[in-house]
């Protein structure tokens, strides 16, 4: 799990306007994250099916935000893959 002040950095990072903290940039921005980390541990330990559960939900729930932008704004969608670095 991310900690506050990870949180925090990556909202600094990500954000559209002074208070935002749950636009869809946000939102990827940390679910990218916390499926790393995630990744990380299921490779140490391979047989953590509740972890693995929990990775295909995010994932999943990721691809929900990303397809939302991606029919909704365009230059945002390409700008936060860019950032994140998901897709080449």
């Amino acid at each position: 799990m991310l900690t506050l002040e990870e949180k925090l950095k990556l909202i600094e990072r990500y954000k559209i306007h002074k208070a935002d903290s749950g636009s869809p940039e946000v939102q990827i921005a940390l679910l990218t994250e916390e499926i790393k980390r995630l990744l990380l541990h299921l490779k140490k330990h391979s047989k953590d099916f509740h972890s693995k559960r929990g990775l295909l939900k995010m994932v999943a729930k990721r691809k929900k935000l990303l397809n939302y932008l991606k029919e909704n704004d365009k230059k945002r969608y390409n700008s936060i893959v860019k950032k994140i670095g998901l897709k080449k």
